[in-house]
């Protein structure tokens, strides 16, 4: 996620089933987001050991498809409310009620609200809630049944969101000046089409069970990630010739504690990738408040040097929907500042479609690779503003932090590895073998996740590929009279075989005893 975070620390092969705090110690936020995640970890493997792959309750399973034709080849899908569950993670595709307002005063416009139809109960293809399908581009167009019939299947991921991207999350009442508090980290469903010819199936009527095989096939591929990347620090050949910050012998030579975000820009073979990154896991944002051209007005500034924005800067302008789509856009260099105006310049006009929506919430962030000698950072010349993979090779960040990309490996946009770098320790923190050698690691995200929902032949046409459980409770059936009354004559034969005074209660055998000794 893109927080400002001091590290990660879950590991699920360590097996920790809680965290503790301790009295007297400093809390961490990495101890709070383990907490959080093995919470998640252990609720999830327990719902996908129980469900399966993915599956919906009976009674409530949501995400039923509907394909209806439209005019101009705009076909759209009709997308049923209710829960389904996608390896243990929890989707709901119920379509929040909208609110009533308050009736206005003016008669006339009174009227007019109440003639104003009301946003159906589903959701369609094209105001999925985090899709952002759009008409006007082909590729987001549905394919056409007639031609062939195509899977509808739902993508799932999760993505951090903060402030600038919801103001609902900022705490007003702390005034403008002082940072955002804590970031959300949200689940993100989308609803996709996907050709019979990527799962390999030839037949053009095929049955469930050859759809939903293909499709896991498919899944699968999808889901691996192939990249790995290595991370160390190397006491860089001009470290004589910083000032005294840190200590001599220092590998890591940055002066403040960093967590560094290596992420993927554009993906593809290792000849078209190339990435990007930041000492502060990409957290530094800024909320834009209107584009004009190259020039970009900005909400506010960074709080301080360290967070605020520079001439030579490249910086990503993008929104939420974007952010959702996953789509590479061309980074852009920061080429003027106007502080007094929160304006910036920048090294061209950002794409269109992008940021121009206030309700998309756009946003600048900034992210710290540079143009310049290798010794401040991998320089080679840029590829859309992002620097390109070189595989087999250590290639420098900075102030002595190195990467290694493992050769062979296809990447993904949005995948990501964080190097956390320590002042205390001169060094960053990565796993090693028992000689100390970097170890390749696969990334730290994004884990996608699939399922089918439905194969379209046509309108009114689709193969429901949902599966759904019942729950595990049942209700506690009446005990059998008969059986009843035999066990009732069994125990009445059992005390008549053992005496006549078998049977009786301790009072009246207390009672009889009393007599006897008056007597």
């Amino acid at each position: 996620m893109h927080a400002d975070l001091s590290r990660l620390t879950f590991h699920p092969e360590r097996h920790y089933s809680a965290v503790v705090a301790q009295q007297g110690r400093v809390q961490l936020d990495a101890d709070a987001n383990e907490q959080t995640a093995i919470q998640l970890h252990r609720a999830r493997t327990l719902a996908a050991d129980l469900i399966g792959r993915y599956g919906g309750p009976r009674d409530a399973a949501g995400f039923r498809v509907e394909y209806v034709g439209g005019r101009h080849d705009i076909d759209t899908l009709h997308i049923h409310g209710g829960r389904y569950y996608v390896d243990g993670i929890l989707l709901d595709a119920d379509r929040p009620a909208p609110g009533t307002p308050v009736p206005d005063e003016d008669a006339a416009n009174a009227e007019d609200a109440e003639d104003t139809a009301a946003p159906p109960s589903y959701w369609t293809y094209w105001d999925q809630p985090d899709a952002f399908r759009d008409p006007e581009k082909p590729g987001d167009r549905l394919p056409s049944p007639a031609q062939s019939p195509f899977v509808v299947y739902l993508n799932v991921w999760e993505r951090s969101v903060n402030a600038a991207e919801d103001p609902a999350l900022r705490e007003v009442a702390l005034g403008a000046a002082m940072p955002d508090t804590a970031a959300r980290v949200k689940v993100v469903w989308q609803v996709l089409p996907l050709s019979l010819a990527a799962l390999a199936i030839e037949d053009a009527d095929p049955s469930k069970e050859v759809v939903r095989v293909a499709f896991d096939k498919w899944a699968r591929r999808q889901a691996a990630a192939t990249a790995r990347l290595a991370a160390r620090s190397e006491r860089p050949d001009h470290a004589d010739e910083d000032p005294c910050l840190v200590r001599p012998d220092a590998r890591y030579r940055g002066p403040e504690n960093q967590l560094y975000r290596v992420e993927v820009h554009a993906g593809g073979g290792a000849k078209d990738a190339t990435f990007k990154w930041s000492r502060e896991n990409g957290s530094v944002v800024f909320p834009v408040d209107a584009l004009d051209g190259t020039w970009v007005q900005l909400a506010s500034l960074g709080h301080d040097d360290k967070l605020d924005l520079d001439v030579g800067d490249f910086v990503e302008f993008t929104d939420t929907a974007y952010a959702s789509r996953l789509e590479t856009l061309p980074l852009l260099r920061v080429e003027e500042l106007d502080l007094p105006g929160r304006r910036v310049r920048l090294s061209a006009e950002p794409e269109p479609g992008v940021g121009r929506l206030p309700h998309l919430h756009p946003f600048v962030r900034r992210w710290d690779h540079r143009e310049g000698p290798r010794r401040r950072g991998r320089t080679a010349t840029l590829k859309g503003g992002a620097v390109p993979v070189a595989e087999g090779e250590w290639l420098p960040l900075e102030d002595g932090v190195e990467v290694y990309f493992a050769k062979d490996g296809t990447y993904r946009t949005g995948d990501h590895w964080l190097v956390p770098a320590r002042t205390a320790t001169g060094s960053v923190e990565w796993p090693t073998d028992p000689a100390r050698r970097p170890l390749l690691q696969g990334p730290a995200g994004i884990a996608r996740h699939f399922a089918p929902l439905a194969l379209v032949k046509g309108e009114e046409s689709a193969v429901d590929l949902r599966l759904a459980f019942g729950p595990l409770a049942i209700g506690i059936p009446a005990a059998d009279e008969a059986t009843l009354a035999a066990e009732e004559q069994a125990h009445r034969e059992e005390l008549a075989a053992e005496g006549p005074s078998h049977g009786r209660s301790q009072t009246t055998a207390e009672a009889e005893s009393a007599v006897e000794g008056d007597e």
